[in-house]
């Protein structure tokens, strides 16, 4: 993944557009035709390489204004916010949701608060809500949020 700093910095965007520098192409018609075609180039580029760029690129950035890896996380805890005026206390997950959330607080340095719970299943607290892995569920599964009453 490209981040918007090193995207911004030039680095990434400038080796790229340095790939596609025009070479002059001149033709062995003898010294003649060489210097009269000089100042013609012949270009050609794969603009399906450059679009597949732009894409990724596009991607990674809307990635890093979303925070797609608690989104779905988020959305459900949204709903329990606007059905009750508070965060739910638990919410129940798979375990790719669970490391999304993991590696969340791993990428932008977020204070995180691992633990296990009664049952002896691991959670990690999301803003004031714990989220519980649920290894017997789907993977990509997320479960509403609920309270400790």
């Amino acid at each position: 993944m490209i981040s918007r700093r090193t995207v911004l910095n030039g680095t990434a965007l400038g080796s790229a557009l340095a790939a596609l520098t025009p070479q002059p192409a001149l033709e062995a018609r003898g010294d003649e035709a060489a210097q009269g075609n000089s100042d013609r180039v012949n270009v050609t580029i794969d603009t399906s390489a450059i679009t597949a760029a732009i894409t990724a690129l596009r991607t990674d950035i809307k990635r890093q204004d979303t925070f797609w890896e608690i989104e779905l996380v988020r959305d459900q805890i949204k709903t329990f916010l606007r059905q009750t005026g508070k965060y739910p206390d638990y919410i129940e997950v798979g375990t790719d949701i669970w490391h999304q959330v993991y590696d969340w607080h791993v990428r932008y340095q977020q204070p995180m608060t691992l633990a296990r719970n009664a049952d002896g299943r691991y959670t990690i607290l999301l803003f004031s809500t714990q989220v519980i892995m649920r290894t017997e569920l789907a993977a990509s599964y997320v479960g509403q949020g609920y309270d400790n009453r």
